[in-house]
């Protein structure tokens, strides 16, 4: 079975991410692959984990973690064969929280395939662009197709002027085909790199 992650990547109270990411989560239990139990997909949250600032005295790529946080982060992780990313756009870039916690860990990562579904004001594919490059480091292989969501077309909002008003999320209909199709492609990849991640040690 193919498990892939929907990683919720933003912490801030009244984030959009969380609508997004059970959007995700609902449309990809219509995947054929999913429908018949060959792949799961499961919402991981940063914000229920409580990550600090990295606090590792030994660089990730090591393997030797100190923090409990860190040890059930790399536990959480180590588990899936495929990640889709949830992210927001933060200053023409990607959170911190986000990109915090995935510079804990290093092995955990490594051999597996992710996609990505962005929202914001430009439909967060800037954060994207930069995503690429920091999971390519960790040897994430990213696929082509991805889901961007801007917020003025995406989402209805009852107040525009009211700042913290996360909206309702309401994607077009060409959305949830984009984001099948990318699935496609994560689970393909995610089976292509299986051999390459069961013939690397343990990263603990």
């Amino acid at each position: 079975m193919t498990r892939i992650a929907v990683i919720i990547g933003s912490t801030r109270p009244g984030r959009r991410g969380v609508a997004v990411a059970r959007w995700v989560d609902e449309a990809a239990a219509r995947h054929p692959a999913v429908k018949s139990g060959e792949v799961t997909t499961e919402l991981v949250d940063l914000a229920e984990f409580g990550l600090p600032l990295l606090d590792e005295s030994v660089p990730a790529a090591f393997g030797q973690y100190d923090k409990e946080h860190t040890r059930r982060w790399a536990e959480t992780i180590a588990g899936f064969d495929g990640f889709v990313f949830v992210t927001p756009e933060y200053n023409h870039s990607v959170p911190a929280a986000l990109k915090n916690a995935i510079d804990f860990l290093y092995g955990e990562w490594h051999n597996k395939a992710a996609g990505f579904v962005s929202y914001g004001v430009h439909g967060g594919t800037r954060a994207v662009e930069h995503l690429r490059l920091t999971l390519g480091e960790v040897k994430i292989a990213t696929v082509a197709t991805q889901v961007a969501l801007p917020v003025f077309t995406e989402f209805t909002f009852s107040d525009l002027n009211d700042p913290t008003d996360p909206g309702v999320l309401t994607p077009g209909e060409h959305q949830e085909p984009t984001l099948l199709r990318m699935l496609d492609e994560i689970i393909a990849w995610a089976g292509a790199l299986k051999p390459l991640r069961e013939a690397e040690p343990s990263p603990a």
